[in-house]
């Protein structure tokens, strides 16, 4: 396959090929690209390059057919989300809500009481501790450090509070 280059075509590809920021592997599809824009045969730009000739021959066939942008990573599609956007929502909602205010014998939440807890309510499907764990990180949310005023003993407390929300 004759690989035919425009002058913006080379210089973008250059840039792709000596940039010091480009990621690994752009920089050697646009190296490829390159080389066989020269004339070069696959199997020599392999062993110049030392990538096996089967990939060469790939990101050469997919340049012809599809130009720069041929060269980027195409869409897998991998596996389908399990929880929604509203899953999110409803177990992040639920971790700052004290365990209490569900008629849970606890002081605050941990992910594998959040986990039992959305099973429970049948907020989610099935749903690990781990899962629980990953989706409050995400937005910072730590309810197993959450501070409980609900004992407060101290007889001066409601002007300390005052003083301290005045500051």
């Amino acid at each position: 396959m004759p690989v035919v280059l425009t002058a913006a075509e080379r210089h973008h590809l250059k840039k792709m090929a000596y940039g010091h920021k480009t990621p690994h592997q752009a920089r050697q599809r646009a190296t490829i690209v390159l080389l066989a824009a020269r004339g070069r045969p696959n199997a020599r730009i392999a062993s110049q390059t030392r990538i096996h000739v089967d990939t060469v021959r790939t990101w050469r066939g997919r340049f012809v057919a599809g130009g720069l942008p041929a060269l980027s990573d195409r869409r897998r599609s991998g596996r389908p989300p399990s929880f929604t956007p509203l899953h999110d929502a409803e177990v992040k909602a639920l971790a700052c809500q004290l365990p209490a205010e569900s008629g849970t014998p606890l002081s605050r939440w941990s992910c594998p009481e959040l986990a039992l807890e959305v099973a429970a309510r049948a907020i989610a499907p099935a749903i690990s501790a781990s899962t629980v764990r990953r989706l409050l990180k995400a937005d910072a949310i730590k309810p197993w450090q959450h501070r409980s005023w609900i004992f407060i003993r101290d007889p001066n407390f409601p002007t300390k509070a005052a003083r301290m929300l005045d500051l």
